[in-house]
């Protein structure tokens, strides 16, 4: 197990094996980066447009109500999941050699860790239920609490794939999971079985990955090792990344526990299905493309050159993507929410157009992450939490005074601030200056502008017409003038896209 664990090292270039060599190690490593960001990206595609349908259908048959307690049990579970030890795990995958026994000693951690987890929520449930005044709260999270027992074969599994750069078996058992707990959820929906269909899906999920991950990393070799002597480097590393993750919490999870107090369940289930639709492509496309940059950014960290280059590179084409996608939201909200959700969630209409402006500076934000922990600079990565940890909830503070739609403006305003604090901590350890970044970003930001503009005009002048037929000859107009905007003052990024797919290498084995 150990020579498959190393294997990725003997691939590295340098010492004396010329220049030669290295440029043909240089070659097999962006080859097996690009057929990682193309089976991540390519399986996240599938796998959620199975889990949108089977939640779109769950969306209509639930009431706004069961997902305002839900989105409540959420703070807890975010909190206390911080704590799972994902960062033990991670940690394998920066170091330039492991073995067994500190695989064993990770395995470990993430056990105890995990195990006390599930005690400390069924413990805290009452807690929790008095804060909301939501008594169902309580009776969630009991049954809740069983997630955590999945996590340590997740975690070590997913990190064991990541360091041999498998990101196929990765993606399979992502896809595997996402069609489960599809499945479980429109079954759960249509049985009538109501909230609970929030909490079976989940749980189909992360069972479904764990148990894929046992298999794909051949985890039943593997032994904990409670012994964890040797193990500082591991221990210290993880909680860096706690810490970090901590501030992510309340930086991500502060508008859900200041709103769920001074909102009733339906507001609350209103903002948090609006934030759900707006944050799709960040929270569900962007994080498996960070994992793959996050390996290969490890793998490349004494190569400055390489790092500045491919962080630029996947800034620009992650957001020729997800800027269209988003400014299409806010120019489109109206007849999306009324199509895809149904009438009765008529009211996020209101709150979409704000949210979508919000996001790509939370997608950009978000893209620094990876980069800078693969750098090894985890104190930096903790500054850049604490930037988010108090300048979001203080926005969310004073946004709740005027409701779901005062929280939808304080991620607006909160995150521009938290993005500009970012770039300025960031960019100049990376070693990219703001004008390279500048330079990435505008052609898509000033495309994905001028189609919202012409989704807008081309809504005013259409005859009235029912929201599902105004959405679908808003979506396409709206798509082929983003990319008649790209080809015409953007080719090159264009060329670029088109060669990434063009030279898609074949699946190697590992």
């Amino acid at each position: 197990m150990r020579a498959a664990m190393d294997a990725p090292h003997t691939e590295r270039a340098g010492g004396d094996a010329g220049p030669a060599a290295e440029s043909a190690g240089a070659a097999r490593f962006a080859d097996r980066v690009k057929t990682g960001v193309i089976w991540r990206s390519g399986s996240q595609i599938v796998g959620q447009l199975i889990a949108w349908t089977a939640t779109f259908l769950v969306i209509r048959l639930l009431s706004p109500g069961d997902y305002g307690l839900v989105a409540m049990t959420g703070v807890v579970l975010t909190f206390l999941d911080l704590f799972k030890g994902w960062g033990f795990a991670s940690a394998l995958v920066r170091e330039e050699r492991t073995d067994s026994r500190r695989i064993g000693q990770a395995f470990a951690l993430l056990i105890a860790l995990n195990a006390t987890l599930a005690a400390i929520q069924v413990a805290c449930a009452p807690l929790a239920a008095r804060y909301f005044q939501q008594p169902m709260v309580a009776d969630l999270l009991r049954v809740q609490a069983l997630f955590y027992l999945a996590n340590p074969f997740t975690a070590l599994g997913h990190a064991l794939l990541a360091r041999r750069l498998e990101f196929k078996a990765q993606s399979r058992i992502d896809l595997i999971a996402s069609i489960a707990s599809a499945a479980t959820a429109c079954g759960f929906a249509l049985a009538g079985a109501g909230i609970w269909t929030l909490v079976a899906a989940p749980a189909a999920l992360w069972y479904t990955r764990a148990a894929g991950y046992v298999v794909a990393a051949k985890m039943w070799r593997l032994r904990p090792r409670f012994a964890l002597r040797g193990a500082g480097d591991i221990i210290r590393y993880g909680t860096a990344m706690i810490g970090v993750q901590l501030c992510w919490f309340v930086q991500s999870q502060a508008d859900i526990f200041i709103g769920g107090r001074a909102l009733d369940p339906h507001r609350l289930g209103i903002y948090t299905t609006a934030l759900f639709l707006t944050q799709i492509l960040a929270a569900k496309f962007v994080p498996p493309l960070n994992e793959v940059a996050f390996a290969a950014y490890s793998r490349i960290q004494g190569r400055p050159d390489m790092v500045q280059n491919a962080f630029l590179k996947s800034a620009r084409l992650i957001l020729l993507v997800a800027l269209p996608f988003y400014f299409g939201l806010a120019a489109t909200a109206e007849p999306l929410a009324l199509t895809v959700l149904g009438p009765k969630w008529a009211e996020t209409a209101r709150i979409i157009p704000i949210l979508a402006l919000a996001m790509p500076m939370m997608t950009l934000q978000i893209m620094c992450g990876p980069t800078i922990t693969a750098l090894g600079k985890a104190r930096l990565a903790l500054r850049n939490g604490i930037a988010g940890a108090l300048i979001m909830p203080l926005a969310f503070a004073v946004g709740i005074r005027w409701g779901g739609i005062g929280l939808a403006w304080a991620w607006l305003a909160g995150m521009a601030a938290l993005l500009a604090a970012t770039l300025a901590l960031s960019l100049p350890s990376i070693g990219v200056s703001f004008r390279a970044m500048a330079g990435a970003v505008t052609p898509p930001l000033a495309a994905a502008i001028a189609m919202a503009v012409g989704v807008v005009a081309l809504d005013s002048l259409l005859p009235p017409l029912g929201p599902g037929a105004r959405l679908a000859l808003l979506v396409p107009a709206g798509a082929a003038l983003y990319a008649g905007l790209l080809l015409a003052f953007a080719r090159p990024i264009v060329a670029e896209v088109l060669a990434l797919v063009r030279r898609m290498p074949a699946p190697q084995a590992l």
